[in-house]
């Protein structure tokens, strides 16, 4: 059985479609300010194109092209990045911004802000370096305890990629301990991430093993394997790739992948398991949403464009955007092609 939606979501194909633009137009190096996404054979990929993946933009050389990753970083970091020179782009999940500004904007009139994530993730990190001295993380509900009486209006905010359940639970604790909490009209969770544990809840109890395949510093992927477990499911494994899959699964197998696990990865686990009675796929919705390249990038392309038209003498190439076609191909074709 085969959960869908699974795999890449909005935000990952613009983060992995930018990186490959950058890779195009700039020659090796091109780095990137941490992993573009939570993914090892995605990073790889890029790798093998001379991309460099750093954790500390003060070890990227003055001048050369940069890329800030998906999760999203602390204003300072973009700072550092953009002194030094050369071009940035920032690949930040729009749903990552929303959430930056929404801490933002409670920071400044006056609330404590509780966010509950994953400490040390990079989008925990970045997020919560937007109003350090006004937020609080929470992981446990031992967190609230320790708050004492803040003596401020409260809001309530969420890493992006947690799991529905993991969120409700903390939430529920916080508005019983705050009545007058503030929450966004709109949930922080990741709409992507909200639909891929929908699609496997729908799977995981009539499985008898439950594949996710993604990296283990995912953490949609790793919400994904709670979401299995807390559904009954009673053997769940998450793999990095179809090697890795065991030899004596037996039954009904359910399979799903992480927001930045690629299709081929799918694929590869569906031909090693080669189920006798075929594949069931079961879909709860149908995701079309598109997030744009950075607006930088956009800029960046028209510019080549133009430049390509002045030295082809075709001035008019300079009105077409080089980025139109990016909805037409996806992240998928483009790791293919960064690979043949």
């Amino acid at each position: 059985m085969l959960a869908e939606p699974r795999g890449f979501c909005a935000g990952v194909e613009k983060a992995i479609k930018a990186l490959a633009w950058m890779v195009r137009v700039f020659e090796p190096p091109v780095y990137c300010y941490h992993e573009i996404v939570h993914n090892r054979h995605v990073v790889d990929r890029f790798r093998e194109q001379g991309v460099v993946f750093v954790d500390d933009v003060a070890g990227v050389p003055a001048g050369v092209p940069l890329m800030l990753s998906a999760h999203g970083s602390a204003p300072e970091v973009v700072e550092a990045a953009r002194a030094r020179g050369g071009v940035v782009v920032d690949a930040v999940c729009p749903l990552v911004t929303k959430v930056h500004h929404e801490l933002k904007v409670r920071s400044r009139k006056g609330y404590t802000v509780l966010y509950v994530g994953h400490a040390g993730h990079e989008e925990a990190v970045g997020t919560m370096a937007v109003a350090p001295e006004s937020v609080h993380l929470l992981e446990h509900e031992e967190d609230l305890d320790a708050l004492g009486d803040l003596g401020t209006p409260v809001a309530l905010l969420a890493q992006t990629t947690l799991s529905h359940d993991e969120w409700r639970g903390l939430m529920e604790v916080a508005r019983s301990r705050f009545p007058d909490l503030w929450m966004p009209n709109r949930s922080d969770l990741c709409f992507a991430t909200t639909n891929r544990q929908a699609a496997l809840k729908a799977i995981a109890s009539e499985s008898d093993a439950v594949i996710v395949i993604g990296s283990a510093n995912s953490s949609n992927t790793v919400a994904l394997e709670k979401v299995a477990r807390a559904s009954g499911c009673p053997r769940v494994l998450r793999i990095n790739e179809a090697d890795e899959l065991p030899d004596d699964l037996t039954g009904t197998v359910g399979v799903t992948a992480g927001a930045s696990a690629p299709e081929e990865l799918v694929d590869e686990v569906i031909a090693r398991l080669s189920p006798a009675d075929g594949v069931t796929e079961v879909t709860v919705t149908t995701e079309d949403e598109y997030f744009p390249p950075p607006p930088e990038l956009r800029e960046l392309l028209r510019a080549v464009g133009s430049t390509l038209g002045f030295l082809a003498a075709r001035p008019e190439s300079g009105r077409e955007d080089p980025g139109a076609q990016d909805r037409a191909v996806s992240a998928a074709d483009v790791l293919d092609l960064l690979a043949s």
